[in-house]
């Protein structure tokens, strides 16, 4: 457990201690802008296969205490949260975003007209979920990394974008929110069905089709409700 604790150290503070804040700033003005993205991304793999392994490692061990039972009545809800999930990390990923370095040019249309960090969103239902429905000493550290990542990391581009992007932070916010259809009820914005449910949400069902039925292979564990496996 002390090496999946310490990975979930490293991977926190790499994002919430350097990404988005103004120590990033300082070292873009060092060494600019495309070797920090690619000392960023090189540190981040690291860490987040450092990460999955000390999980695997700890999910094995004496050590891992239970800390609740989740029951099976959330267990059988998992299919449409993690669609939901799909629905927004997929699109969000495969669609320029605004708010992301090298894509300030992008459009708003699609997903982002439901949240300017959809990816995020996904992964904080993802991780919420998974670590709601686990129980486990070393799930709730390692689905809860990626919770607290992934929520609090909304927060933390936005307000890189307000700081380094002033003018463009303003049109941006006018368009949308961070909150799942928070502009879209405002007014502010509109769901368009046809650039939502393109080749970017095909993708999206795929992905998630493929993962239910294999989801068991992979990790020992049915998502279907009652623990039923396909045949």
């Amino acid at each position: 457990m002390t090496g999946l604790i310490a990975a979930a150290g490293l991977f926190l503070g790499i994002h919430l201690l350097v990404s988005g804040t103004r120590l990033r700033d300082a070292i873009t003005g060092i060494i600019g802008e495309k070797p920090y993205l690619g000392l960023f991304a090189v540190s981040s793999l690291g860490a987040v296969v450092w990460l999955c392994m000390a999980y695997n490692r700890a999910t094995s061990s004496p050590d891992n205490p239970v800390l609740f039972d989740p029951g099976q009545l959330l267990r059988n809800v998992a299919i449409p949260v993690l669609a939901l999930a799909f629905a927004l990390a997929v699109p969000g990923v495969l669609m320029g975003n605004p708010t992301s370095a090298g894509q300030e040019n992008a459009g708003i249309r699609g997903v982002l007209r439901i949240t300017r960090h959809p990816f995020l969103w996904g992964a904080t239902l993802w991780s919420g979920f998974h670590l709601a429905g686990s129980g486990t000493g070393a799930s709730v550290i390692f689905f809860g990394t990626f919770f607290v990542l992934a929520a609090i990391g909304t927060r933390v581009i936005d307000a890189k974008v307000r700081r380094k992007r002033p003018a463009h932070w303003r049109a941006i916010a006018a368009q949308t929110s961070n909150l799942p259809f928070a502009a879209i009820a405002a007014g502010r914005n509109r769901f368009v069905a046809s650039e939502y449910f393109d080749w970017r949400f095909s993708v999206a069902a795929v992905l998630f089709a493929a993962l239910l039925y294999f989801h068991n292979y992979l990790f020992s564990m049915s998502p279907f409700p009652n623990n039923w496996l396909p045949s």
